[in-house]
């Protein structure tokens, strides 16, 4: 039957093992250290004690081999010594207590044939198999071979006559080969074999100790660390002490550490405006508390439009402070990205959104580029509007009708860039009453206000430094013109370009 639901244009069905093998590494991850290292190192262990067994046969089959093979050889060397070819034709004095001593040691029955080298010739058992490969002079060979349905090992001999036989044959080499069964050499490799992997299981058990042990003694730092964390206060925001700590582990504590003293700075933040706003905020309120209370008792009309014209604007100062706290504690706190801004463009946009403000005070406002290049930047264009922003209403309500503020932006480049980097640049200069050696030195300090503001919460230089902060800059301020009557002010924003 036809899918009802075909599946859309571009997508496609997840393999069928995928979320079994996803649920497996899941599970995986979420185990324990200690179990998760043994699930992985036992396994790999398995596996090495596999390989050693195997080893350990290949390696005991050739060692009894060789023993063994050593053993046939003498055997081989012997016959030889009692071969005669004196008349013509072949004979061997059998040493039969030697074949008897090889079948005690063989632990198993021994098989003999010598023969010349063509065959014609034979003593002992004729129809042992013969070697693999042709016979090379003074070179044994070893092979394994069936004889009568029996495996046996045998080793096989040639050598050269002096003379060739006479007697039916006309060959200058004579062969000779002993063969033996393989019970004694079985039994050897069996008793190597068992001993092997009594030694890799002793090994394999030992060596899972040793884990188990090196695991909990590894872990121990992660227990002392649970506990000193559990057993902290929750107030305690201390950093936690790495020193005694693997180096392993390290990076994950100074993971915590950079977590709390973020946290710490956080909930430092909260503090401090939940201080500076009840600070800040009970005597506004408290002023309009009383002004509504006056305005309610007041029968006649006109005064009471005056006392709502007070609170009017004892609402509007406090609503403005209230956004300037606001805006501090976001730019002490906010998590930003950094973005292409055009100074320029932000700085006229600012300019011109103050002109209705500043032709009411009867202020010459205007706005100077600084440089022909465009001032594009990475920054934050909200945050650099509200500094701004707060500079150019300190300017504005700070200084007396007919005075004159310029707005300036644009990219400083210095004449020796070898010692100093190009600054970008936000700055508002005005020819008002300005501030004393001593008002500068404490000049953006939280709510300080110098002695010419009569109003104000001593917030606006505050939010610009914190922002120019976090951008790496500064705030800088300085008199415009120390001989002048009315000296000024000169508040600049500067930060190296390239950096947050």
């Amino acid at each position: 039957m036809p899918n009802p639901h075909p599946p859309s244009e571009g997508t496609k069905p997840a393999p069928a093992g995928r979320p079994q093998r996803e649920f497996g590494l899941h599970r995986l991850r979420s185990l324990s250290l200690r179990r998760t290292l043994l699930l992985v190192l036992l396994p790999g262990m398995l596996l090495v004690m596999g390989l050693e067994i195997v080893v350990s046969w290949r390696t005991a089959l050739a060692a009894a081999n060789a023993a063994y093979d050593r053993s046939l050889l003498g055997a081989i060397k012997a016959m030889d010594a009692n071969i005669s070819t004196a008349s013509g034709g072949l004979s061997v004095e059998l040493p039969y207590r030697m074949l008897e001593f090889f079948e005690l040691t063989a632990n198993g029955r021994v098989f003999y044939r010598v023969a010349s080298g063509d065959g014609l010739v034979e003593i002992g058992n004729a129809d042992l198999p013969g070697a693999p490969r042709p016979l090379v002079n003074g070179q044994p060979q070893f092979s394994d071979a069936l004889y009568y349905g029996e495996p046996i090992r045998l080793g096989s001999y040639a050598r050269a006559l002096a003379q060739p036989l006479s007697s039916g044959s006309n060959s200058r080499q004579v062969v000779i080969q002993i063969g033996e069964t393989l019970e004694s050499r079985q039994d050897f490799t069996r008793q190597l074999v068992t001993e092997a992997v009594a030694r890799d299981l002793l090994l394999l058990l030992a060596g899972l100790a040793l884990l188990v042990l090196a695991v909990n003694w590894s872990l121990r730092p992660l227990q002392r660390l649970r506990q000193e964390v559990l057993q902290r206060d929750p107030q305690d925001l201390t950093p936690l002490d790495a020193h005694h700590i693997a180096q392993d582990v390290q990076p994950l504590v100074e993971a915590i550490n950079h977590h709390v003293m973020r946290y710490r700075e956080a909930m430092q933040a909260r503090r401090s405006f939940i201080d500076d706003a009840s600070h800040q905020l009970r005597t506004p309120l408290t002023t309009l508390s009383t002004q509504v209370s006056f305005a309610l008792r007041e029968p006649d009309a006109a005064l009471m439009k005056q006392a709502l014209v007070a609170i009017k604007l004892q609402v509007d100062d406090t609503v403005r402070q209230t956004n300037q706290m606001l805006a501090l504690a976001r730019a002490d706190t906010l998590e930003w990205h950094m973005e292409p801004c055009d100074l320029i463009t932000l700085a006229q946009a600012v300019t011109r959104a103050a002109w209705p403000d500043a032709r009411s005070r009867h202020i010459d406002l205007g706005f100077e580029p600084l440089g022909n290049a465009p001032a594009e930047v990475s920054a934050h264009a909200g945050l650099l509007k509200e500094a701004l922003t707060n500079l150019l209403h300190n300017a504005l309500h700070h200084t007396p009708p007919g005075s004159k503020v310029t707005v300036q932006a644009g990219i400083e480049r210095p004449d020796l860039p070898a010692l100093s980097p190009a600054q970008a640049v936000l700055r508002v200069i005005d020819n008002g009453p300005g501030m004393t050696s001593a008002e500068l030195a404490r000049a953006g300090e939280r709510f300080y206000r110098g002695s010419t503001q009569s109003s104000g919460s001593g917030l606006g230089l505050a939010i610009a430094k914190a922002i120019v902060q976090r951008h790496g800059g500064d705030l800088s301020l300085q008199t415009t013109d120390a001989a002048s009557p009315a000296p000024g002010l000169t508040v600049t924003l500067h930060w190296p370009l390239g950096k947050p």
